[in-house]
């Protein structure tokens, strides 16, 4: 027995908005035999948008009843029931949470008709719920009321059985079958082309534009856990109705996903990511020439417009560096900001002081250069040279001189003699202290797949 379900409510996610109208025709796989429909107080205000769409007002809702008076009788007509809609995720998400909220757990096979017009009849320019029915001949006399709109996908499910000849409808409701949890709008067959296998996947919108990009250690798992669970809010429903789309890269390693995902999400901003867009150290090691034509060195906070010779997590980590380099060099402390009392300079240790204007530019400056000389020598340049995506190659990310270079694939038989010949098989990607982070403490936990170059 199914269950054809609509329902009209106050806005677009559960777990804020309220049901206004609840309609259910229930099927024998033939003819509908059985006709429910309520309007329902939700018990807060309709937005003017919404009742300009549905025609139900706050005077009509004000003496219908609230949702827990209608739960048990609703319940019971779902129970046991395979509960069919149009985009069904959207009204299993309302009629599941607010039966919760109500003590009723439901728990019921799912069918969308959005998912099984296009398999029983591809092609057509739109499955929206309007222009079907107007291109099947359909008449709805109540569009965007629950009654209506119930009635017209009723109909429209009897033409889908009758045209069923692919058997669509009994693969969807396989124990195993994904039909019934994946998005509206997503063809099955993206998720069956998805691999066992590290990589990226990206989701694209409607128009093809990228609006999520994720890495995993197994692409397929990870790409079916977005859509598993029945969560109400806002941003899931909206995100799940907006994939149209699959793509992924094939990576070999976790660890090429995971920097390839920081490269892309950078690249492509997608708007459903909220991780890694903004991610940079907090503090950076600069140099600047002062008025008086001194070099000088500091550590501050990261900005947007300049580069810093060196970076690090705290504001700690980058004074105990600068010390060792004021130790190693002679540098004035006053001069690398590191003693800012008006005391006499303690790291004049009976050689002259630049921040007394004794000694010259040209020699303290001298001194600076040396000192950011060693700061760039103690970088290391490195590659990882690690599984590739087939049994023939290897993945190589190079880091050169503390800095992410890039990475590609190379052959399983091939030898780097010099940095300048690896870099020539593999593509620049433009770095942050994210992905750096990430390849140096895969390193340390691996040595053993390190190339270390001189």
């Amino acid at each position: 027995m199914y269950a054809i379900v609509d329902i009209e409510t106050t806005g677009g996610h559960a777990n804020a908005n309220g049901i206004t109208e609840v309609a259910i025709c229930l099927h024998d796989g033939k003819k509908i035999t059985q006709r429910y429909s309520t309007l329902v107080n939700p018990q807060r205000d309709i937005p003017v948008y919404i009742r300009a769409l549905t025609g139900i007002t706050n005077e009509m809702v004000q003496t219908a009843p609230p949702f827990e008076d209608v739960a048990a009788d609703i319940y019971h007509l779902l129970h046991g029931k395979i509960f069919v809609a149009h985009n069904v995720n959207f009204d299993f998400s309302f009629i599941r949470h607010h039966l919760q909220i109500a003590g009723y757990d439901l728990q019921c096979n799912k069918l969308c008709t959005v998912r099984l017009g296009r398999k029983i009849m591809p092609g057509l320019p739109s499955y929206s719920l309007g222009k079907l029915c107007h291109y099947l001949g359909i008449e709805n006399d109540s569009r965007h009321r629950a009654a209506g709109d119930a009635e017209a996908t009723a109909t429209l499910f009897s033409l889908l059985l009758q045209n069923d000849t692919g058997n669509h409808i009994e693969q969807a409701l396989k124990q195993r079958s994904r039909e019934q949890v994946l998005p509206p709008n997503l063809p099955k067959e993206d998720i069956d082309k998805l691999p066992y296998a590290p990589g990226v996947y990206y989701f694209h919108d409607e128009k093809g534009k990228v609006i999520y990009v994720g890495k995993a250690r197994n692409v397929k798992k990870r790409v079916t856990s977005h859509f598993s669970g029945n969560n109400a809010g806002y941003q899931r429903q909206e995100f799940l109705r907006n994939i149209h789309h699959i793509s992924f890269q094939d990576c070999g390693t976790e660890l090429v996903a995971f920097v390839l995902e920081a490269i892309e999400i950078k690249r492509l901003w997608p708007k459903y990511n909220r991780s890694l867009k903004r991610y940079e150290h907090a503090f950076g090691i600069y140099a600047f020439e002062d008025q008086r034509g001194y070099m000088r060195l500091a550590v501050d906070k990261r900005r947007k417009m300049a580069a810093p010779l060196y970076t690090c997590n705290s504001l700690l980590d980058g004074r105990n560096i600068l010390t060792r380099l004021i130790d190693d060099f002679e540098l004035c402390p006053k001069l690398c900001f590191i003693q800012t009392n008006h005391e006499p300079c303690t790291g004049a240790g009976g050689h002259v002081c630049a921040c007394e204007g004794i000694e010259n530019p040209e020699s303290y400056n001298q001194k600076v250069q040396w000192a950011i000389d060693k700061l760039r020598d103690t970088l290391p340049t490195f590659a990882i040279r690690d599984e590739g995506r087939r049994n023939d190659e290897h993945s190589c990310i190079l880091i050169e001189k503390g800095q992410f270079y890039g990475m590609g694939y190379i052959s399983h038989y091939f030898d780097a003699d010099s940095l300048d010949q690896l870099k020539n098989h593999l593509t620049p990607y433009p770095g942050n202290d994210y992905i750096r982070n990430m390849v140096s403490n895969y390193a340390m936990k691996y040595p053993e797949r390190m190339m270390v170059f001189a």
